[in-house]
């Protein structure tokens, strides 16, 4: 008989099958085993040096270097601005998961509240925040010693002014790229800034550098640049620039100090002014230099500039006499008129009293071309070409247009405009026998060139008649300074205000040289709005011509070529004759 087997109830034909199963499942892995070496011995034998490369890129990264910028300084040598190293620091939010702890520790660091901190690492949708830039080195290395997971940090330069606001306007500032901003920072970016270098790191996954591999490209520092400034004489004029702007509550204020055989600005400075180190005194009335951008009617510091050019023309001659009449002349329906009534006067004696008849009479007997040829030779109407950026160009209108009361009041400075900087170079070619030399900002090296405004004669005699200005009788004695002869010329102008002239305001200036025997140096000063009790230029201004003269002389190692007595220092409760607005 022959019996059926039910195979699936046999435990031996089930263990058959596990068997196969077995196998089948081992030869699979085994596959997979040799397939996976394979690939292996592929990837290592056959892209080894393509998975080199893509590893190195995943964790060599090529950063810039940041280059120093050029250091300026003053004409002797000494830094007025140079590049100090800081750090940046930034973050990842994405990455960035730090605790309340490492938030408080942050913000203590960079001496922010705890809730500005954390406001930075809110975003999870951001992949980069600055957290502080321009940080002290020291700061930056605490903050990393944090260990906060996306907080990182890269090497920059911050641009530091030892001088502060005294330099301010003459330097200028940087943005917070160290790129220039304002002043001389600005007019010679291309030359102070450098080329930026490069190198390549390993970092790791956060993005910290581990290893720094090659340097690539080494940084080009920026070049220097040496200023025709002389520190002790900038501190000097802006510290007593800043004493009378402050006495006489007066609204802004400027210096300029000239080497009158060069060209070259010793000092300029401004007040209101702006500390270039701190950014919450960036402001545009602040920043403004006021002795190159802003203009304003000269007054009669224009006088002794239309006798020379009333001399070249011979119109006059140093002993010409001039009658004044009753102290006021008619020209059509206009009255010009003088402080005092003097009469008959020599041509000195009309700068030495600063008499507005005078000069109005001689305006009317000669043409308008010539004077107008002599203030454009000067510079007036044309940017003075220093180096410092805005340089105002002033108003002068074409003669042709002025009419006989104009010519009158241009003569003594009203109806054309300019800046102290214009003036003070204007007056240089009284100190160099006619000649006008090139101004500049920056150190000259040989001679300076120049150009001819008047003759050589003329200069001399007009010089003269300003020395009488600062003697008694004169309406600038409190201008002498002791031991040394000082020519010099007043202006009081009334401010022109949005189309007409306001009989409250002033502008008081006060333009000299010394020592007059040899004029070396050119000293303006001007104070805008000063309060109305006192606003005479001879009163207010060559009071800060006399102190800061007599500094630079000191500076300068000038030889004394007056006697040292009371002829020739400043008096103390002399008069001052006051002179026609």
């Amino acid at each position: 008989m022959i019996r059926h087997t039910n195979t699936h109830a046999h435990p031996l034909l089930r263990l058959d099958l596990q068997r196969w199963r077995a196998r089948l499942t081992l030869g699979l892995l085994f596959t997979g085993f040799v397939a996976l070496s394979a690939r292996a011995v592929y990837l290592q034998v056959w892209q080894s040096d393509f998975l080199t490369d893509q590893g190195e890129k995943r964790a060599q990264r090529i950063t810039p270097i940041p280059a120093y910028r050029g250091m300026i300084t003053d004409r002797r040598g000494e830094p007025l601005a140079v590049s100090t190293p800081v750090e940046t620091l930034w973050a990842n939010p994405k990455e960035a998961n730090p605790t309340s702890t490492q938030i408080q520790d942050l913000a203590r660091i960079l001496e922010k509240k705890p809730e500005q901190v954390a406001r930075l690492f809110a975003d999870k949708t951001k992949g980069f925040v600055y957290v502080e830039r321009l940080l002290e080195p020291a700061k930056a290395e605490q903050a990393r010693a944090l260990k906060i997971a996306g907080l990182h940090s890269k090497p920059a330069y911050r641009r530091y002014y030892p001088g502060g606001e005294v330099t301010s306007h003459v330097l200028g500032a940087t943005d917070i790229e160290d790129n220039g901003l304002e002043g001389l920072e600005l007019a010679y970016q291309s030359w102070l800034t450098g080329e930026p270098g490069s190198q390549r790191v390993v970092k790791d996954r956060p993005g910290n550098v581990v290893e720094i591999l090659e340097r690539i490209k080494a940084p080009k520092p920026g070049r220097d640049l040496a200023l025709s400034l002389n520190q002790h004489i900038q501190y000097l004029a802006y510290r007593e620039l800043n004493d009378a702007v402050t006495l006489h509550n007066a609204r802004a204020g400027s210096v300029v100090v000239l080497d009158a055989r060069t060209g070259e600005i010793l000092a300029l400075a401004n007040t209101p002014a702006f500390n270039p180190n701190s950014r919450a005194t960036y402001t545009p009335d602040r920043m403004r230099n006021r002795a190159a951008t802003d203009t304003f009617e000269p007054g009669s510091t224009m006088k002794p500039l239309f006798v020379a050019a009333a001399l070249d023309a011979g119109v006059v001659q140093p002993d010409t006499v001039i009658d004044t009449g009753p102290g006021w002349f008619q020209i059509g329906p206009k009255r010009i008129t003088d402080t005092h009534a003097k009469g008959v006067m020599t041509l000195g004696e009309a700068i030495q009293v600063s008499s507005n008849i005078a000069v109005a009479k001689i305006a009317l007997e000669m043409r308008g071309e010539d004077y107008w040829n002599l203030l454009s030779r000067a510079g007036l109407g044309t940017p003075p070409k220093s180096g410092l950026p805005g340089e105002a160009a002033g108003r002068l209108r074409p003669f042709a247009t002025w009419r006989p009361i104009e010519k009158a009041t241009m003569s003594f400075g009203h109806g054309l405009s300019l800046s102290l900087l214009q003036l003070a170079h204007a007056y240089t070619a009284f100190a160099n026998n006619g000649v006008m030399p090139q101004l500049t900002a920056l150190r000259r090296e040989g001679v300076a060139p120049g150009k001819r405004v008047m003759s050589e004669r003329v200069a001399a005699q007009v010089l003269g008649m300003m020395e009488k200005v600062t003697h008694e009788g004169g309406t600038a004695p409190m201008a002498r300074v002791a031991g040394y002869r000082i020519a010099g010329k007043t202006g009081t102008a009334h401010k022109y205000v949005n189309g007409s002239y306001d009989g409250k305001m002033y502008i008081s200036s006060f333009v000299g040289l010394a020592p007059a025997s040899d004029p070396r140096l050119v000293v303006a000063v001007m104070l805008d709005e000063p309060n109305a009790r006192e606003y005479y230029g001879g009163l207010i201004a060559a009071p800060v011509f006399s102190k800061v003269m007599a500094g630079a002389l000191r500076f300068m190692a000038l030889p004394p070529d007056a006697p040292f007595d009371s002829s020739s220092a400043p008096p103390g409760e002399a008069p001052v004759i006051p002179e026609a607005i």
